[in-house]
């Protein structure tokens, strides 16, 4: 049983407030629960803002969420039990479980976004499912887990697995691999000796002022490479116009279907991105970095931990300590203001607009966000200069890209090519179409970016260039589709996403996404209701999710509506 051999009732202690009637109201306190709770807390605050950390807590030591250890850890907090509830409720990684029900000691999620669709993950679902004893294992569909150049994707507990097999992954189960396993790469040490952190000191002791480094990144073309493209230099401008105190965030939350890129650069070299981030809230004024990292990279989180540490503890920190945030699983905390709301302890839900964060973001601060790859670049942009990282894009397009590519090429992964690079160039770059495929069409910017035809692969790959055509770059996530693929089943894969992602906050997103799947669940294409249906959401929805859901249900009524009948 979840949290020993106690039942969640045994041991209570009548806490409850008396109603009219003298009977008590709400469920009573398990002081075992309530040990637990402070057990595993220790002596961590119990701020508001650290709810979604002490719940990992609990989830990572019981398996799951009982009502017990919900109502203990609300008393500790001071919090509400419909506060830590609905917390704890929105987010796919937290396992509420009812009382007097157990889960299986072990669960393995199985990724079924497109690129491990297309490489068989349905079929590895349900020999799972077969072979698996559920009292054991528990099989749960996940969406992306960023490794889609080893379709098809898995964890074992907390142990990610690439190219996937059943009899693989049950062996990892059966063997008791479950723990991560963090990729070592460049540590401090080496980063240090190759020249890291020298910039970094030369700003501190005020050798660099602050509107030089912009200026640079303006001239170098920086742009915001999670998806938005804004340009790098400008953001900070605007963050430093407003009065402090500021703050500074990381999105390492890169959720869309498609996209690897920044796993691989903190895999290999983190403090190249570290450096980055302390260099932007040095130029800024933010007094602290809040770096918030998808959960479903455990291997990179336990680098992070690591590497932290060490980092503090050499000083370089003290300007603007960083903290380091665990997602939960949630798509839409990619979205900055939603990203915002769960560092602050709460459910996803993005925030309306104005005011922007650069005037009014994490605790009500001035706030600069940056995304892994963009802060990657910035140590490379000011010590070579704006014109050599400029000088890499091709034609009239500006730097380096770096492309997350899957789907139907020899050999998936990503590619560092200048700006402006075009999808041929692209599969070139990954050895050439798979075996027996034929270019028919690609996703230039993951699920919500649009599906293209092999017609437009000569566009340069860059932002603006896709607008026209009624889709995006965004965070350069590129699925490659051949002859082979049905585009109505890749389109009804990635809205199948959107549904299960909607934060639910708004009405035409929550709704839209569930009935335009149930229509091409049912083969239902009609164009005309399918149209409404994707203005409304368009028009009316609160964030990008719902504004772009319809995205690839558009395509392939544009692009490939003969190749695609039934």
């Amino acid at each position: 049983m979840l949290g020993g051999s106690r039942g969640p009732y045994s041991g209570a202690v009548d806490r409850g407030r008396k109603g009219r009637s003298g009977r008590l109201k709400g469920r009573a306190l398990d002081d075992g629960a309530l040990d637990d709770v402070r057990r595993l807390l220790g002596e961590a605050p119990r701020r508001r803002d650290l709810l979604i950390e002490h719940l990992h807590k609990l989830q990572d030591e019981f398996g799951g969420l009982t009502s017990a250890h919900l109502k203990a850890l609300s008393h500790e907090m001071r919090l509400s039990e419909a506060e830590v509830f609905e917390v704890a409720s929105f987010y796919h990684h937290f396992d509420i479980v009812k009382d007097g029900t157990d889960l299986p000691p072990l669960t393995i999620r199985v990724c079924d976004s497109l690129s491990c669709m297309m490489a068989g993950a349905e079929q590895l679902i349900a020999e799972l499912e077969t072979q698996a004893d559920p009292r054991e294992v528990r099989i749960v569909r996940a969406a992306c887990q960023g490794r889609c150049a080893e379709a098809p994707a898995a964890q074992v507990g907390r142990n990610e697995i690439g190219h996937a097999t059943a009899d693989g992954l049950l062996a990892a189960a059966s063997a008791g691999e479950t723990a991560p396993r963090p990729v070592e790469g460049k540590d401090l040490a080496a980063y240090r000796a190759d020249g890291g952190y020298r910039l970094l000191e030369e700003c501190l002791k005020g050798s660099r002022k602050p509107e030089e480094l912009i200026a640079t990144l303006s001239d170098a073309g920086l742009r915001g490479l999670g998806g938005a493209g804004f340009p790098a230099g400008r953001k900070w401008e605007i963050v430093r116009s407003f009065a402090g105190p500021r703050l500074m965030t990381i999105n390492g939350d890169e959720g869309e279907p498609g996209t690897f890129k920044d796993r691989l650069f903190l895999e290999q070299d983190p403090h190249r991105m570290l450096e980055g981030a302390l260099i932007a809230a040095w130029a800024v004024g933010a007094e602290r970095i809040y770096l918030y990292m998808r959960d479903e990279y455990p291997g990179v989180l336990e680098v992070l931990r690591r590497e932290l540490e060490v980092l503090a503890a050499t000083g370089l920190t003290d300007h603007a300590p960083i903290e380091l945030r665990r997602g939960a699983g949630a798509y839409i905390c990619g979205e900055e203001s939603a990203m915002l709301e769960s560092i602050e302890g709460k459910r996803g839900l993005p925030r309306h607009r104005p005011p922007y964060i650069a005037e009014k973001g994490l605790f009500g601060r001035p706030t600069l966000n940056h995304n892994i790859e963009t802060l990657f670049w910035i140590r490379d942009i000011i010590e070579h200069g704006a014109e050599r990282f400029a000088g890499h894009g091709k034609d009239d397009h500006s730097g380096l890209r770096s492309f997350s590519v899957s789907g139907r090429v020899r050999t998936p992964g990503v590619a560092i090519l200048p700006t402006g690079s075009t999808i041929h160039e692209i599969i070139e770059a990954c050895g050439g179409m798979a075996e027996g495929h034929r270019l028919a069409g690609f996703l230039p910017g993951g699920a919500s970016g649009g599906i293209f035809p092999a017609s437009m692969a000569d566009l340069p790959m860059d932002f603006g260039t896709f607008e026209p055509h009624g889709g995006f770059i965004g965070s350069h996530a590129v699925v490659i589709l051949s002859d082979k693929d049905d585009m109505r089943a890749v389109a009804l894969n990635l809205l199948r996403f959107f549904k299960h992602e909607s934060c639910g906050q708004c009405t035409p997103c929550r709704v839209g996404t569930e009935k335009m799947v149930a229509m091409l669940e049912q083969g239902d294409w009609d164009e005309s209701r399918l149209g409404d249906l994707e203005q409304v959401m368009r028009d009316a929805s609160i964030c990008g999710l719902g504004q772009a859901a319809s995205n690839p249900v558009r395509s392939v009524l544009n692009f490939f509506a003969r190749t695609s009948a039934t």
